[in-house]
C-alpha cells in the first residue's frame, strides 16, 4: 500500500478537478441552447410534475450535462441556460469541488426551479450564487416526492436531478457555485 504525500493528493486532486472542467468549456451559444432544449425535453417526458412545476415556477436554470470525478477530491462542471417561461434569458456555469471517500466519475442534467421572484432576481443578479438549504433536492427516482403541492410550490428553490450515467461512490462534502457566463 502506498503512503499518500501532501504532493500526491494534490495532484490526483488537480487532475481530478482539471478533467471535470475541461469537459463542456467553449462550447458556443447555440450549442448550449441545443443541449438544454434536449435536456428540458428529456426531463418533460422522464420525470412526472416536471412540466407542471416549471409552468408555475418564475424561472428555471437547466444545466443539461454535469460531468463529476472524484478519487478523494472530486469536482464537478457544466453549463446550461436560466430560462423565464419559454425565453432563454441568460446563460450560467455550474462548479462543484469536493472532499472526501469518493470514487469514480458521472455524468447527470441538474434543473433549478425558482419558485418565487424573489429568489430567481437573487439568483440572476448576485456574483456567483450557492445553492442554500432552503432548497428542495431530489432525484428522478424520487420524482414522485416533487409534485406540485402547497409544501413543494411554498420552497424557494427545488432542485432536481435527471439523466444520470456512470457511478460515483462515497460520501463528500460538497461546495457548489452557479456564476454568469458571457458568450
Amino acid at each position: 500500500m502506498t503512503n499518500w504525500t501532501r504532493r500526491g493528493f494534490l495532484m490526483a486532486g488537480s487532475a481530478t478537478l482539471a478533467a471535470c472542467t475541461a469537459v463542456g468549456i467553449n462550447k458556443s451559444r447555440s450549442e448550449i441552447d441545443a443541449d438544454t432544449d434536449s435536456a428540458r425535453a428529456e426531463l418533460f417526458r422522464t420525470v412526472p410534475g416536471a412540466r407542471q412545476l416549471a409552468e408555475r415556477a418564475a424561472g428555471m436554470l437547466i444545466i443539461p450535462e454535469i460531468t463529476e470525478a472524484g478519487l478523494l477530491l472530486g469536482g464537478a462542471y457544466g453549463e446550461g441556460v436560466l430560462m423565464i417561461g419559454d425565453a432563454k434569458v441568460d446563460y450560467f456555469s455550474f462548479t462543484a469541488a469536493s472532499f472526501g471517500l469518493q470514487v469514480g466519475v458521472q455524468k447527470y442534467g441538474h434543473a433549478l426551479f425558482f419558485m418565487t421572484q424573489e429568489t430567481l432576481a437573487g439568483f440572476r443578479y448576485s456574483d456567483g450564487w450557492q445553492l442554500g438549504v432552503d432548497a428542495q433536492y431530489t432525484t428522478a427516482e424520487d420524482s414522485a416526492a416533487i409534485g406540485v403541492s402547497t409544501n413543494t410550490i411554498n420552497l424557494p428553490v427545488i432542485a432536481l436531478v435527471f439523466g444520470q450515467q456512470g457511478l460515483i461512490v462515497g460520501a463528500t462534502l460538497e461546495g457548489a457555485k452557479y456564476s454568469r457566463l458571457v458568450r
